[in-house]
């Protein structure tokens, strides 16, 4: 039993069925009133001045503030965004199970938030969720890579591709970056790390037992070299140690009881 399952047996009736369609739904009423009224986000994004400054439902709002280049793209664009990311939330549930997702996306949130206020410079305000967001993508990749969506209405696209699109995204954005934000996207998709690193260690280590089993009973198996084999029976000094050989004129070698005569 892992440490989850242990996790799971105390707190499992804590997990709160269905999250992700929370997040999502809190999500498209924060963008609707953004939309209406700008100035509405200011008061919820992460500020880790006004955290000090006792505005404490700051550490939980910035979850649901909507990136910065979201409102230009419309509320079309909104909509589709919020239904694949409800998408993803159901497909990680089903594999996983509540707890367990739960688990997942409010480490990412701890991580994200302390990255937030420990490290200056590091993204905050508009579009501090995305990273966390994004992390989401990669756990679909990596627990159902063969789920196929259409990618801009057109292209069907597997979520594994789609998760190493993200991936390339993150590492390219790490290089542009400076080295706090560099920190807080690491610190960001922490909870990836934490809940498959593990795993894919683990599998490394059994897929390199597997290939020294397979070569220890490769080489057991294989023939051994030897000295001498009979041109009529074919018995050699391995098979049959108590047999003696000769060479015979026309070049071939027989053991005792094929010689010729």
């Amino acid at each position: 039993m892992t440490f989850l399952d242990h996790l799971e047996r105390y707190l499992g009736r804590l997990a709160i069925p269905g999250l992700i369609r929370y997040v999502a739904a809190f999500t498209g009423l924060v963008y609707l009133l953004g939309w209406a009224q700008p100035d509405y986000l200011s008061y919820l994004v992460l500020s880790p001045e006004r955290v000090m400054q006792g505005e404490v439902w700051r550490l939980l709002t910035w979850i649901f503030v909507p990136g910065q280049g979201y409102g230009s793209l419309g509320p079309l664009f909104m909509a589709i965004a919020l239904m694949f990311f409800w998408f993803m939330g159901d497909v990680v549930e089903g594999a996983w199970g509540t707890f367990r997702l739960n688990a997942f996306y409010f480490t990412g949130v701890v991580a994200c938030t302390t990255a937030a206020m420990l490290l200056p410079g590091a993204e905050t305000g508009l579009g501090a969720n995305t990273y966390l967001n994004l992390s989401l993508i990669l756990a679909v990749g990596t627990l159902a890579p063969n789920v196929q969506v259409l990618f801009l209405f057109v292209i069907p696209l597997k979520m594994k591709w789609l998760a190493w699109i993200s991936a390339a995204l993150y590492l390219l954005v790490m290089l542009v970056s400076a080295p706090a934000v560099q920190a807080a996207i690491l610190i960001s998709i922490a909870n990836y790390l934490l809940f498959f690193g593990p795993g894919f260690l683990r599998g490394r280590a059994l897929a390199h037992q597997n290939a020294v089993r397979r070569a220890r009973f490769e080489a057991a198996s294989a023939p051994a070299e030897t000295l001498h084999r009979c041109e009529i029976c074919g018995r050699t000094e391995v098979s049959n140690p108590h047999l003696d050989f000769r060479v015979r004129a026309d070049g071939h070698e027989y053991c005792e009881e094929h010689l010729p005569k």
